[in-house]
């Protein structure tokens, strides 16, 4: 098991690691719309909060020699469902034709009162 760690996403918050590699597997913990620079979050709307989550998976990702395309699954976490619409389009255009296995859940509240957090796993 290998710890992954990078300052270009924000750093974890509570008592986990941003990411953990078992073998070919990396498990990259559930993202919120912090700056990594500010640990704030910026955006007030769910199309830059998404933004803003997929870049810090994708810089975890990168991190650990992944790329995008080596996504195989995605936990979307939404505080408010009427959201999904948007999310998604922001979702699509981030990974283009590359469609990882997802889930899409509504759950009471998130971190820091965010509108969004999605986990990942990538596997080589």
């Amino acid at each position: 098991m290998k710890v992954i760690e990078t300052k270009k996403a924000p750093k974890a918050i509570g008592p986990y690691s941003q990411a953990v590699e078992v073998g070919k597997t990396l498990y990259i913990s559930g993202q919120t719309p912090l700056d990594p620079e500010t640990m704030k979050v910026l955006s007030k709307d769910i199309e830059g909060q998404t933004i803003q989550v997929l870049k810090n998976i994708r810089e975890i990702a990168q991190e650990a020699g992944y790329e995008l395309t080596d996504i195989v699954k995605c936990g979307v976490f939404l505080s408010d469902m009427n959201n999904f619409k948007l999310m998604n389009e922001v979702y699509m255009n981030f990974f283009g034709s590359h469609k990882p296995a997802r889930v899409t859940v509504e759950v009471s509240r998130l971190p820091l009162d965010a509108l969004v957090e999605i986990d990942a796993i990538c596997y080589k």
